[in-house]
């Protein structure tokens, strides 16, 4: 959210390009983005310290604030998944749960005034820092490579090594369009992990700019202007977190089916 006003010195596309600079070590295709590693790991760490002081007190007579919330949670996810997903399996429900709340959090990253974690750490001699994970390609490709790996796997659990080969041979086309069905089915597989990976990347990148492009207007507009982007980010932060979840579920659900 922005609340303040880019420095006299810099350029628009120099305040710009400053903010959306990652701190890395590295070259080229090894590079290592490592405020996207340490905001990403610090939220991860926050979930799993927060759910298990909650599993260690939970109280049904008199549940706390915080396990009301995390109970609407599961109970939201475990409906989405009953509702798409065919048949049992206990990954996918814990997985689901472990997605819309990491994806939410490392979205809602966004919400934090764009200048405020920059500065503080070119405070401590940190040049550049970028606080939300999710504007960062390398976080959302990580999260879709993860989930086609596990398509995979479902794929070969439900049909076989024999049956997944077979898909590609002959969907959607039959056997005399081999070659095509190689194509279409590669481009279909594909396609959803670049999807999943493109569209989170894209609308988080698109509201960490419009927040950037807000700060460079005069002081007196911004509040206004980004509180009520704020406001409205909220929905996209969360229907970004739900529609990964979501389709997440949608492709385990399909994989998981002998006579897809």
């Amino acid at each position: 959210m922005s609340s303040a006003t880019a420095p006299a010195t810099d350029s628009p596309v120099t305040y710009i390009q400053h903010h959306l600079t990652n701190l890395g070590t590295g070259e080229g295709f090894w590079t290592w983005h490592l405020d996207t590693l340490f905001f990403g790991g610090l939220l991860a760490t926050l979930i799993m310290l927060v759910s298990w002081k909650i599993g260690r007190s939970l109280d049904a007579e008199k549940p706390t604030g915080m396990q009301n919330l995390l109970e609407a949670i599961l109970e939201f996810v475990d409906s989405q998944v009953k509702s798409i997903f065919h048949g049992r399996d206990r990954l996918v429900g814990p997985l689901g749960l472990t997605i819309f709340v990491w994806v939410f959090l490392m979205n809602a990253m966004d919400l934090i005034p764009v200048d405020l974690l920059p500065k503080l750490a070119e405070m401590v001699g940190i040049p550049y820092l970028k606080a939300v994970p999710t504007t960062d390609l390398g976080t959302t490709f990580a999260l879709a490579l993860s989930v086609f790996g596990l398509i995979i796997i479902y794929n070969i659990r439900s049909k076989g090594v024999i049956g997944y080969i077979k898909m590609f041979l002959f969907h959607p086309f039959g056997k005399w369009l081999i070659p095509v069905n190689i194509v279409m089915t590669t481009i279909e597989e594909v396609a959803k992990p670049v999807s999943l990976g493109l569209r989170l990347f894209g609308n988080m990148f698109a509201g960490e700019l419009i927040f950037l492009l807000i700060a460079l207007l005069p002081w007196w507009v911004q509040w206004p202007l980004g509180g009520g982007w704020a406001i409205f980010h909220i929905l996209v932060i969360t229907l970004q977190a739900f529609i990964f979840m979501l389709l997440t579920i949608v492709y385990l659900s399909m994989a998981s089916q002998a006579d897809h």
